[in-house]
């Protein structure tokens, strides 16, 4: 097996052989989910975490997926094997499947597991983001589905407005960006994340079991005028880990840099990674 080998369904297998037919609901209507976690010095990160979300978000699917954790823990870490990547970025993909009418969800899924090499930050970045606000509420938002239409769509938005991603709002309260939790500090130092409709991140689900942080971090429902206030803002994913949010709709968050809460939170999920 080559270095860039996937597995497909039963099959380890070269990246440029492995194929799906057109009549997978992936395709046809863009039915499906994913995980997506990485590899430090040949460590998954948080694997326990995404594989109980990637079961989650299967079940609340409709999708079956034909093996058991443990028996997917295995296929992992033959792929980690094969393919010899340290530093990389492993994405579960469990499609709709083969569906005779494109409608109907048939009994059987299709299992795609891929691994790429991926630049891994072992220190909180100091470029940070400016977001735009739109409204918008991501459907099926407890589960990660493959449908990233509106945020493909903003992209010319996102672009016009001089920023980085899209923060969506919904009836006035905060939500999330297409690829990561949102965080604020209030001035009274309360970390601050979403807690209904929102995707549950890992990296999100980290900070908020931090312990020995000393600080009080809440899931509610905030309104865009508590951000707009907020003396800090950031973002969590498995790529980002903690990226410090400097602007948003044209204004400044805080003195517009990484605040000591965001520089404290980062150092402890980097400690709690290692």
């Amino acid at each position: 097996m080559s270095s860039n080998t996937v597995f497909l369904n039963n099959t380890f297998i070269n990246t440029a052989q492995a194929s799906i037919l057109i009549t997978d609901l992936s395709i046809q209507r863009g039915y499906g989910i994913f995980d997506f976690f990485k590899t430090v010095n040949g460590k998954p990160i948080f694997l326990d975490d995404h594989i109980e979300r990637f079961y989650n978000s299967a079940k609340k699917m409709h999708l079956h997926v034909s093996q058991t954790p443990a028996e997917l823990k295995s296929i992992i870490a033959k792929l980690m094997h094969t393919n010899n990547l340290p530093e990389s970025g492993i994405k579960i993909t469990l499609t709709g499947g083969y569906s005779e009418d494109a409608y109907t969800l048939p009994a059987s899924q299709n299992l795609i597991i891929t691994q790429q090499p991926l630049t891994i930050h072992h220190t909180l970045q100091s470029e940070g983001l400016t977001l735009v606000t739109y409204c918008y509420q991501r459907q099926l938002s407890e589960m990660k589905t493959l449908d990233y239409s509106m945020a493909i769509w903003l992209q010319p938005f996102i672009k016009e407005n001089n920023a980085n991603d899209v923060l969506y709002q919904y009836n006035g309260f905060i939500k999330e960006t297409p690829r990561a939790n949102f965080f604020i500090v209030t001035r009274e130092g309360e970390v601050v994340t979403a807690k209904n409709n929102v995707l549950g991140g890992i990296i999100r689900k980290n900070i908020i079991n931090l312990d020995g942080s000393g600080l009080k971090i809440t899931e509610r429902d905030f309104t865009l005028e508590e951000l707009y206030n907020a003396s800090e803002a950031f973002i969590t994913s498995t790529t980002k880990n903690i990226l410090p949010v400097y602007k948003i709709d044209g204004k400044k968050i805080g003195h517009g840099k990484a605040g000591k809460i965001t520089e404290q939170l980062s150092t402890l999920l980097f400690e709690k990674m290692r």
